[in-house]
């Protein structure tokens, strides 16, 4: 699963609150299709991998697929029946902060149909409404 070689704080501040649209990563860069968030979340390090082989399954051997977001947000759990108090909890598990209006994947080199059903498919295992993008050509 994805995750950071090293962090500069091992446990960041939560702010479960993500304001306003992302800033980078809004435009189809690498590939053909893409997927593209609508709604603020954090989407875990699991969440991103489940997508990632869903659309491998769709794609077969053709094709390749750029994975835009990467989990380097710790987020920290106290143990089960803990009492209060004792300070913030371990780290548990990695999630990506996204924004609406961020390129989650990309893809090239399959047909117009099974880019959507495979970016469908992958859709379906996040937690946030998405919507299919197709590169702009100038």
């Amino acid at each position: 699963m994805l995750m950071p070689k090293r962090v500069k704080y091992r446990k960041p501040h939560s702010h479960p609150r993500i304001k306003g649209p992302a800033k980078r990563g809004t435009t189809i860069a690498f590939g053909e299709y893409g997927l593209k968030a609508l709604e603020p979340k954090w989407i875990t390090a699991r969440q991103i991998e489940a997508s990632r082989v869903a659309i491998g399954r769709h794609m077969k051997k053709g094709g390749k697929l750029w994975v835009r977001v990467f989990p380097d947000k710790a987020i920290t759990k106290h143990p089960a029946e803990t009492r209060m108090g004792k300070g913030k909890g371990a780290p548990d598990h990695w999630a990506a902060v996204i924004r609406p209006g961020r390129i989650l994947f990309e893809m090239e080199g399959v047909t117009l149909e099974d880019a959507q059903k495979a970016l469908d498919s992958a859709a379906y295992k996040l937690p946030i409404r998405t919507q299919f993008v197709i590169r702009e050509h100038i």
